[in-house]
């Protein structure tokens, strides 16, 4: 993968981010999907089916290669625009100005971070079997990996479903102020549009997180 863009201007890469964002939460829709089917009470039928889909059809296959290269690419014009704004402004200021700065923008390098590290952790847990680069003794009848039984099994684990929840909470923090910025980055930013994208940001970085918390809360509590 060629990182030349790397080198681009800092607003260039700030539109990258932006765009990718932009990406990533409209997948992040459709994963959320795929997991409710996990609630359904048919013994895993449409989750397996989905799964089946997904692991199988080429096109879905293309569209991974573009999925990762987009993570990934997110991650590092993320890394590298918070260290050029460190290397621009390396000693705090003694006196800490007032600004219209909202207070979560100047944390979205660490909830990012959070972010990474949950899907490192997805990645190793389902993805990697997936590709059959870590085994798992869970198998459909067809030979594929379970993966409704795969996820009963991980949600049954207190401390991995609280992890799940505490790193869903960081990614909702995370995205409310990331799809302000995104649009604000791409000029969309006037007091016409301003409280709208406000306000469905803020929807959207609360009902898609609040989707994923209830699967691991109905597998402790109710199942």
């Amino acid at each position: 993968m060629n990182f030349s863009f790397l080198r681009f201007s800092s607003i260039t890469k700030k539109i990258w981010m932006a765009f990718l964002g932009l990406f990533l939460m409209i997948f992040l829709v459709v994963h959320l999907g795929i997991n409710l089917c996990l609630l359904r009470d048919d013994g895993g039928a449409w989750f397996r089916a989905a799964a089946h889909f997904m692991g199988t059809n080429y096109i879905i296959k293309v569209f991974e290669v573009g999925l990762f290269a987009g993570f990934i690419l997110h991650i590092l014009i993320g890394i590298v625009l918070q260290i050029q704004n460190w290397i621009a402004r390396p000693v705090r200021y003694m006196v800490t100005n007032k600004t219209e700065t909202p207070f979560l923008s100047k944390y979205m390098i660490y909830t990012g971070g959070i972010v990474l590290f949950f899907l490192v952790v997805h990645m190793v847990n389902f993805y990697f079997i997936k590709l059959g680069w870590a085994s798992n003794p869970n198998m459909t009848p067809d030979g594929e990996p379970d993966f409704y039984i795969i996820a009963q099994q991980l949600f049954a684990i207190p401390m991995y479903s609280i992890l799940y929840i505490v790193l869903f909470i960081a990614l909702g923090f995370h995205l409310n102020q990331a799809f302000q910025a995104a649009w604000q980055t791409l000029g969309v930013n006037h007091p016409k549009y301003n409280s709208c994208i406000q306000w469905f940001g803020t929807f959207y970085a609360i009902v898609v997180p609040l989707g994923f918390i209830i699967i691991p809360v109905y597998f402790l509590l109710i199942r």
